[in-house]
């Protein structure tokens, strides 16, 4: 498969660019530019005192940008985590000016389709899982040390996995003899453990999911990056995040709450609504993908897009 000629419509596009109420002179970031689809629309909207900036930490999401991007003087792609948010807006002056900040989580279709990354549990490749396979533990050499007791709680935490404990425990037993190191490897013996199926879902599922969760520090980068968030945006700048499993979209529900309630007093004090001071402001309710995406694209089928506004301190 050509990656770096990967073109693809991102989920939701049409409602993220609603949601981020994209002003023609206005300051963005793309917090996960994958093979640019997000940015790309982003960009179509933005005049030529607009900005945008765009994260990604995986090397062949930079080495897959085209021309037209690089040449864009309106357009910076920094590779590293997004939980570099606050710095780089601090290096740049954009602490609180910036009009609208994307997070689009997970894994990407490309990322998916390349079975040399390890991700998917359907074609066989390296067990490897890192979002930047420049550095780093991969899944294999975790896999291959970690104790019985710590796969089985990752599995559990980060998979919801009900069969942690099982197959953490055939991991151990078979990697004395066989070490595992490719995708279906580890996806054949999570078939055989599993006792019971879950319809439509591959047994592997949850347990691929938990592991490369837990590789990445997907969930830490996650919580640590959305609190940034808070000291990046202008007053009416907009937080977009596209979600695709429960975890994430529990975590993002939960800040984006807390935020609009304003500051966490004992709930036995009667406090004035005044003196609260919420920062974020919801916008709507959570968006679901159509049956007419779905069916277009399967992937779609567990987004969960929410957005909040900044409001003034």
């Amino acid at each position: 498969m050509n990656i770096a000629g990967y073109e693809h419509t991102p989920v939701l596009l049409n409602e993220i660019l609603q949601g981020l109420s994209i002003r023609p002179d206005g300051c963005y970031v793309d917090c996960t530019f994958g093979r640019g689809g997000h940015s790309k629309a982003i960009l179509k909207n933005l005049q030529e005192r607009g900005r945008l900036i765009a994260f990604d930490k995986d090397p062949d999401a930079i080495n897959a940008i085209d021309d037209l991007l690089l040449t864009d003087k309106r357009f910076t792609l920094l590779h590293g985590s997004y939980s570099m948010l606050k710095e780089v807006a601090a290096k740049n002056n954009m602490l609180h000016q910036v009009d609208g900040i994307l997070m689009d989580l997970g894994v990407s279709s490309p990322q998916l389709d390349n079975a040399d990354r390890g991700f998917s549990f359907k074609n066989d490749g390296p067990l490897d899982m890192r979002m930047d396979n420049s550095h780093g533990i991969t899944a294999a050499d975790w896999l291959n040390t970690a104790r019985e007791k710590e796969i089985a709680t990752i599995l559990k935490t980060y998979g919801e996995e009900r069969f942690a404990r099982r197959i953490a425990k055939e991991i151990v037993k078979t990697r004395i003899e066989n070490k595992i190191l490719t995708t279906l490897q580890l996806a054949e013996l999570i078939s055989k453990t599993v006792p019971i199926r879950e319809k439509d879902k591959h047994p592997a599922t949850r347990s691929f999911q938990a592991i490369r969760i837990f590789i990445n520090r997907e969930l830490d980068e996650l919580k640590d990056t959305l609190a940034q968030t808070i000291d990046v945006l202008a007053t009416g700048g907009k937080l977009v995040v596209i979600s695709f499993h429960s975890l994430e979209d529990r975590i993002v529900k939960r800040f984006m709450r807390d935020e609009s309630r304003g500051d966490n007093f004992p709930p036995e004090l009667p406090v004035a609504t005044n003196l609260l001071k919420p920062r974020l402001k919801l916008v709507g309710k959570a968006i679901y993908p159509s049956l007419q995406e779905i069916a277009l694209n399967a992937r779609a089928r567990s987004a969960v897009l929410r957005i909040a506004e900044r409001i003034a301190a």
